[in-house]
């Protein structure tokens, strides 16, 4: 396990503040940067398995923590939230169980092939999905249909959470949109739920085998506290189109850096 300067204590915590905001802004995309953030700034790019558990229990204790800010903006939904998360958890394990026998350069490189992937995601993303007026029974069907829908996006989603240490908003938004028919504040509120249950599955597993920095998830933590009462703040408020913009820009940049540091190693 590395040594922790204080200097490195200070950027973790900034780095969580950056993870927070974004989780409560946009529902997503702050746990993309988490792992680059641990990597190069707060200098832990020796220890990539330790890097992604690390972040993936910080990201997982953050959401849950998150998740107060947006009940009280009652665009919270329970039922889909807990449904996704539940079938994502086991997803989430498998994941894990695969990132940690994979080299971790490997990993690393996939992963900035994965940033690349959300910040088109995130440009692509819709901010109203338009919901049909049916008959009753037409409901009852479309609700046992979008349960099981739930699940199954659920579970892919989970899977690619835990192989990259990542709360995977990014996917979990769209993929409530898709499977339960929420709208985008409901769905970027919603993803908490699933965001923290991966992460905490996912660390769960590398905590096993010994790589996750407990300290560092705190300072990661109490950073993201305060960034993601800010961001859920600004929810609303927030030209989103042109923060997708800005976010995916940055993402991107990061991806490109992460995919020529590592394409050597390969």
């Amino acid at each position: 396990m590395p040594s922790l300067n204080f200097v490195q204590a200070f950027l973790a915590v900034l780095s969580g503040f950056v993870v927070g905001f974004s989780l409560g802004l946009i529902g997503g995309g702050g746990s993309i940067l988490a792992v680059p953030l641990l990597l190069y700034v707060v200098g832990y790019s020796k220890y990539p398995h330790l890097v992604i558990g690390t972040t993936a229990l910080a990201v997982g204790l953050n959401a849950y923590v998150n998740l107060y800010s947006h009940y009280r903006n009652k665009t919270l939904r329970v039922k889909p939230g807990i449904v996704f998360a539940l079938f994502g958890a086991l997803g989430a394990f498998i994941g894990a169980e695969l990132g940690l026998i994979t080299p971790g350069n490997t990993l690393l490189f996939l992963f900035g092939i994965l940033m690349i992937l959300v910040a088109v995601m995130m440009l692509r993303g819709r901010d109203n999905i338009k919901k049909d007026i049916q008959n009753p029974t037409a409901i009852i069907k479309q609700t046992a249909n979008r349960t099981l829908k739930t699940a199954l996006t659920g579970i892919a989603v989970g899977i690619a959470s835990g192989y990259f240490g990542i709360g995977g908003g990014f996917l979990i938004v769209p993929g409530l949109m898709f499977s339960s028919g929420l709208a985008i504040t409901e769905a970027i509120s919603t993803s908490l739920i699933s965001v923290g249950t991966f992460g905490i599955v996912s660390a769960f597993r590398y905590a096993i085998s010994n790589q996750v920095d407990y300290i560092v998830s705190l300072l990661y933590l109490s950073g993201g506290v305060f960034g993601g009462i800010l961001g859920a703040r600004l929810e609303y408020r927030a030209p989103r189109q042109m923060l997708r913009l800005i976010f995916s820009a940055i993402v991107i940049i990061v991806a490109i850096y992460i995919i020529f540091k590592n394409l050597p190693s390969l």
